[in-house]
C-alpha cells in the first residue's frame, strides 16, 4: 500500500501556526530561526501571534504555510517514507522540497519570491476568482469560454467544485451564467487577484527568471504537479511545470486520481488546516486520509 504525502495551499493559515513545532523541537526552531533570517524579517512573531490580517498578505501567508508544511516534514525523520508527493498550488513547492528536489533555503526563496511577484500583478491589474458548486467541469469549461473578458478554470478541487479566475467585470458575469446553467453555487471569493489565469503572466516571468538560476536535484520519489498530474522525476521537467504553473490550472481532481491509479492508497496531509484531507475523500472516499499539523 502506497503512502501519499500532501500539502496544502493559500488560505489553510491560522494564528498560532507552527509555534508547538518551534517550542518543543530543537530542529524546528532552528529552520524558523533560518527562515527569518533568509526572509530579513520574524515571520514566526506573525504565524504564532500576528492577526488574521497581517497572516493573510501574500507576502506572509506564502512562506508561512510553506515553512509549517516543510518543518512538519523534515521533523517525521526516518518515519518520512514518501511513496509520492503533491501539493495545491503553493504546497507544490512544498512538495518539492519534502521530496528533496529542492533545498529548504531555495524552496523559500522561491516562495518569497513567488509571493511578491504575485502581489505585485494583483495590484497592478485589480482581478478576482469565484467558487462554482454543483456544476459538471465540462459545463464550467464551456461557461468560461462563452465569456469575452478572461475567465478561465483555475482550481480542480474535486468533482463539483471548482475554482474560475479572472477579470472583475469577467467572474461576476460568469457567476450569474453558471447559477443560469444550473450550479448550486457560484461564490466570490476574498482573494487578491486572478491566481493561475493569464492575469498572472507578469508575475510568472519574475518568477521564472528565480527557477532558472535555481538548483534542482531528482526527488526520493515522484512529485505530481498540478500542471501535468502525473509522477514527475525529471529536475528539468520539474522546471518547466513549475513555470507554467501560475497561468495553468491546478489539476488537484486528476492528480489525486492518477496518485491513486498508481497504488495511493493512505494520504497524509502536512501542514495547516485539513482543506485537502476533506477534498481528497470527496474524490475517492476508498482511501485512507490523515493530517498532522
Amino acid at each position: 500500500m502506497k503512502k501519499a504525502y500532501v500539502f496544502p495551499g493559500q488560505g489553510a493559515q491560522f494564528t498560532g501556526m507552527g509555534k508547538e513545532l518551534y517550542e518543543t523541537l530543537p530542529l524546528a526552531k532552528d529552520l524558523f530561526e533560518k527562515a527569518n533570517d533568509i526572509l530579513g524579517f520574524r515571520i514566526t512573531d506573525l504565524m504564532f501571534e500576528g492577526s488574521d490580517e497581517e497572516l493573510k498578505q501574500t507576502k506572509v501567508t506564502q512562506p508561512a504555510i510553506f515553512l509549517h508544511s516543510v518543518i512538519l516534514a523534515k521533523s517525521l525523520g526516518d518515519a518520512f517514507k514518501p511513496d509520492m508527493t503533491a501539493g495545491h498550488s503553493l504546497g507544490e513547492f512544498s512538495a518539492l522540497v519534502a521530496a528533496g528536489a529542492l533545498s529548504f533555503e531555495e524552496g523559500l526563496k522561491l516562495v518569497y519570491a513567488r509571493a511578491l511577484a504575485m502581489q505585485k500583478a494583483c495590484e497592478a491589474n485589480p482581478s478576482t476568482m469565484a467558487a462554482i458548486l454543483g456544476l459538471a467541469d465540462e459545463k464550467v469549461e464551456e461557461v468560461c469560454a462563452s465569456i469575452e473578458d478572461v475567465v478561465v478554470p483555475a482550481n480542480y478541487n474535486c468533482p463539483g467544485q471548482i475554482v474560475i479566475s479572472g477579470s472583475n467585470s469577467g467572474i461576476e458575469k460568469a457567476c450569474e451564467l453558471m447559477k443560469a446553467a444550473g450550479a448550486k453555487r457560484a461564490l466570490p471569493l476574498k482573494v487578491g487577484g486572478a491566481f493561475h489565469s493569464p492575469l498572472m503572466e507578469p508575475a510568472r516571468l519574475e518568477l521564472m527568471e528565480a527557477i532558472e538560476v535555481t538548483h534542482f536535484s531528482a526527488p526520493i520519489c515522484p512529485v505530481y504537479q498540478n500542471v501535468s498530474t502525473v509522477g514527475e522525476t525529471d529536475p528539468v521537467v520539474i522546471k518547466k511545470n513549475l513555470i507554467v504553473q501560475l497561468t495553468s490550472p491546478v489539476k488537484w481532481t486528476q492528480s489525486v486520481k492518477q496518485m491513486i491509479a498508481d497504488g495511493a492508497m493512505e494520504f497524509v496531509e502536512l501542514g495547516p488546516g485539513n482543506v485537502l484531507q476533506g477534498l481528497i475523500t470527496k474524490i475517492d472516499n476508498s482511501v485512507t486520509v490523515s493530517g498532522k499539523q
